[in-house]
């Protein structure tokens, strides 16, 4: 790729010669590949290259069926940006411009959701720029192996390959970061969704000592981890045929027919794919709260959710509308958005920051409100992300926000993202921080 010289820079490392690209008081150096691996197979940890490292035109992403619910609510995606790689082991790494050379920041690891299923580190949508340059710190996006590709498996084929590469990409952090101008033990995971819900499963992996000291949990689904063995077996069954198809494609187009099928599990169906609990590197099911608690003086936490979350879901299907858009239906659906936000994101989350704090560890709670009746939705799934990251462009064609004035989101999100660097720098929030009027976070007591 030919970029004019006055808008790279160069950052020598020993990892290899990386090629980063300037741009509003960033730095930008993206899709370093970290990692590769064969089809079902575990990563291996990328070696140096004696070459420049060069970002290339396209982003390379996990195949994935596009989501017509994420298309409208966040916004289209701009398919002729990307380009599909089986082994998505890629990490960006965000630095301000305005650096000295006896800095060392804060690093943020972001780990996109998606419901294991669909996403990637790179998207406009979660440009940390307006973030890194306000808080002077840095953010490091990870891409990670999705869907059948990254957690479905059994005996003969691994689970939690997709946890597998974000622990490769979290060595890589570890080793090469202070390259960068960044912290290397000072280092905190930011997971939204799904995202969040590896992170939860991260701090009780095996493999993981000192790679993180913090850990930012937001709408992670814990509520849909239990249980879950006989329906990834049956959905792995279903979709055994597939797993020599050549064609990606085909492959996405063909597993999405057997979604369908389990249903029959209730509430975890919404997310066919996730963690699988009894296979490297996660404990047993059963094993996994006393896990918790026995690692909960090595991390410091901050878990939430916002508190409409299911709306995103429920209250922009035209079907459901139709019945309970107004009226008794519409005190039937607020009611089911109340009842399945706390089952899902709302309890869970309380549980684990109370276990959390009851064997010793440090944890504060938050939930994130709509504020003064901006949107007929209220606080839905995904509201947080453009407070964390800003960058209105992107933002332009989101249903999600067209009731709300970007001023409100602006204001709200550079308070949210002081915050969140405080907790990142520190592992505290005080109580003189400023804080958004849309946010409750307190420190939850043993």
């Amino acid at each position: 790729m030919t970029v004019q010289q006055s808008k790279t820079h160069i950052f020598q490392t020993a990892f290899g010669r990386i090629i980063a690209l300037k741009e509003n008081g960033v730095i930008k150096a993206k899709s370093i590949r970290y990692a590769r691996s064969e089809r079902f197979q575990k990563p291996v940890a990328e070696q140096p290259s004696p070459s420049e490292i060069i970002f290339p035109d396209k982003t390379p992403v996990c195949p994935q069926a596009i989501s017509p619910l994420v298309e409208k609510m966040i916004g289209p995606t701009d398919i002729e940006s990307f380009t599909p790689d089986e082994s998505t082991q890629y990490l960006s790494v965000f630095r301000p411009d305005n650096f000295t050379d006896n800095e060392k920041l804060p690093v943020v690891v972001w780990i996109h959701g998606g419901s294991h299923e669909i996403g990637c580190g790179d998207l406009p949508t979660s440009d940390p720029g307006d973030w890194v340059k306000e808080q002077q710190m840095i953010v490091v996006a990870v891409s990670y192996r999705l869907g059948l590709f990254g957690f479905l498996g059994g005996d003969e084929k691994p689970p939690n390959l997709g946890l597998l590469d974000i622990i490769e990409a979290l060595k890589w952090i570890k080793t090469y970061i202070p390259e960068f101008g960044g912290d290397a033990g000072n280092i905190t995971l930011l997971g939204q969704s799904s995202g969040g819900d590896a992170i939860a499963h991260l701090m009780i992996s095996e493999d993981v000592e000192d790679l993180f000291q913090r850990v930012i949990i937001q709408s992670a689904p814990l509520g849909l981890r239990y249980k879950r063995q006989k329906m990834s077996a049956e959905f792995l069954k279903k979709t055994e045929r597939l797993k020599d198809e050549a064609d990606v494609f085909k492959m996405m187009d063909e597993y999405r027919k057997y979604v369908p099928s389990v249903i029959k599990y209730g509430l975890k169906a919404a997310m066919p794919f996730g963690i699988q609990y009894g296979f490297p590197p996660l404990c047993r099911e059963e094993e996994s709260t006393e896990k918790w608690k026995e690692n909960a003086g090595k991390y410091d936490v901050l878990i939430g959710l916002n508190n409409d979350e299911t709306a995103f879901y429920l209250k922009t299907s035209d079907a459901l509308n139709k019945y309970f858009g107004k009226g008794l239906g519409l005190k039937i659906m607020d009611k089911t958005v109340e009842k399945t936000t706390e089952l899902i994101y709302g309890t869970p989350a309380k549980i684990f920051a109370e276990n959390h704090a009851k064997a010793g560890g440090n944890v504060y709670l938050f939930r994130i409100h709509s504020g003064a009746g901006n949107t007929h939705i209220g606080a839905p799934h995904c509201i947080d992300l453009p407070l964390i990251f800003g960058n209105e462009p992107a933002w332009k064609s989101s249903e999600m926000l067209k009731d709300i004035p970007w001023k409100y989101i602006d204001e709200n999100g550079k308070k949210l993202r002081a915050l969140w660097a405080e907790f990142a720098r520190s592992g505290n929030i005080s109580d003189d921080s400023e804080r958004p009027e849309i946010l409750e976070v307190r420190k939850i007591e043993p």
